[in-house]
């Protein structure tokens, strides 16, 4: 996310645009939906961890670096398929997605079928 903050920058400033703070070109459109977009889905990953770090068994507690390493090469391959053409973004989306979407379910699995009885304890 900050290379892409960073690199979203730099565009700007390297803009052949007459305002560069104006009408963004395709670009800077790129750029900066990729920040926008990954930080919303760090704020969404960083509370399923949060979660499901509470409701792992220790053994699987190895799984959190390779999650993490997951996450941030998935958001670097969706924002070079993005650089490419919209078409091929779904790859790199959908390997961002999916261990969300799987840490979501497990999270309420584990929530209200293992233990309900901790839920608001």
């Amino acid at each position: 996310v900050s290379a892409g903050m960073i690199v979203s920058g730099v565009s700007r400033l390297c803009s052949s645009a007459l305002e560069p703070f104006g009408e963004l070109e395709r670009e800077l459109e790129l750029h900066r939906t990729y920040v926008s977009q990954s930080i919303q889905l760090f704020i969404l990953y960083f509370f399923n961890m949060a979660v499901l770090v509470t409701y792992l068994p220790q053994e699987l507690l190895k799984l959190i670096p390779l999650l993490t390493g997951l996450f941030a090469i998935s958001r670097l391959i969706f924002w070079l398929s993005y650089a490419i053409g919209r078409s091929f973004r779904v790859f790199g989306f959908s390997m961002t997605f999916l261990p969300l979407l799987a840490m979501l379910l497990w999270n309420l699995y584990s929530m209200f079928v293992l233990e309900p009885e901790n839920l608001f304890a």
